[in-house]
């Protein structure tokens, strides 16, 4: 197995952080979205092959499975915590959600009603699948025991919704891409406020939040690291290292709260530590990774990588957080 190492970019507390990556096998690969079982295996979906795959970082195997639909271009991807434990995915090209049974390898598809022709992102929240639909200006609840799906229109137009996370409060935070706004999605009823970023040309596009529900996102269109309050609606803004063109997009955070985020124009991979404000970055080995989404395994101490332009997954081993 060919695995391409990283150097640094930035002197200090990263000095042993590389990305290690791993070559999918299929021709053509393009991973969009990583999640980590308990295993520490890493699910993908490749989207325009209409596979979801599984690396076993340990042997380096991978195994791929057919969505049931062809051309399903799967998107999203998460896996789902027990009783359930499957492997979630959005059917992005033809408005499916399909649950794969790690156990069988079998996929169950649901189909989606007709008005969210492009479901994209999704979280697994006490039983149930949330989603965004960034082309249909909506968001979406599905109901595994019954199949059904309830929509959400959002009124402010092409909001375009796109990434979506849990808080630790169990409320919804969703990336109006299309806008200058992050939504917060109430569970119980499916009410969303927003929340209003103060530049106009803001557009968020991934987030997470942190353990005390601070709102961290990546801004790609003007090159930069948000931070939202909840508590009181303010917004700070952290200009990226590598400048306004620099298009941060996939973003994490790890259990020590450090913001781990892709600079995809740059092919890097910087780390913002909160408490510090200090930024260091890491080069991702191969030109044009292009990351859209990334996973935290926190049992392992490791950040993955969906790197789509190279048709690989990419791993950084996180190292104890300096004083």
């Amino acid at each position: 197995m060919r695995w391409l190492i990283a150097s640094l970019l930035a002197s200090g507390v990263l000095a042993s952080s590389v990305v290690v990556e791993y070559p999918l096998p299929r021709p053509n690969a393009f991973p969009h979205d990583p999640a980590v079982d308990r295993d520490g295996g890493v699910w993908y979906t490749d989207q325009p092959n209409s596979y979801i795959g599984r690396l076993d970082p340990v042997t380096g195997a991978v195994r791929d499975y057919p969505t049931p639909t062809p051309g399903s271009g799967p998107h999203g991807i998460v896996v789902a915590p027990l009783p359930d434990g499957g492997v979630w995915y959005t059917g992005n090209f033809v408005g499916r959600i399909g649950r794969l049974d790690p156990a069988t390898g079998t996929i169950k598809e649901y189909i989606l009603p007709a008005e969210a022709r492009d479901p994209h992102t999704l979280v697994f929240l006490d039983g149930k699948v949330w989603f965004t639909s960034q082309g249909s200006n909506l968001y979406g609840v599905l109901d595994p025991t019954t199949g059904a799906a309830r929509l959400f229109p959002l009124t402010r137009p092409d909001a375009k919704p796109y990434g979506l996370v849990v808080g630790p409060d169990r409320v919804l935070w969703m990336a109006l891409f299309g806008t200058n706004a992050i939504g917060r999605i109430d569970p119980a009823d499916g009410a969303v406020r927003l929340f209003p970023l103060p530049d106009r040309g803001a557009r968020p596009r991934r987030l997470v939040a942190d353990a005390l529900g601070i709102v961290w996102y990546t801004d790609y269109a003007r090159g930069r690291l948000g931070r939202l309050d909840p508590a009181t609606g303010r917004v700070r803004e952290y200009l990226s290292p590598g400048g306004e063109g620099s298009g941060p997009y996939g973003i994490a955070i790890t259990p020590d709260g450090r913001i781990w985020y892709d600079e995809a124009q740059r092919n890097t991979v910087v780390v913002f530590n909160p408490s510090t404000e200090r930024v260091e970055t890491v080069s991702i080995p191969t030109a044009g990774a292009i990351v859209r989404n990334m996973s935290v395994d926190s049992t392992r101490g490791r950040v993955w990588l969906a790197l789509s332009g190279t048709g690989r997954l990419g791993k950084i081993t996180v190292p104890p957080r300096a004083p």
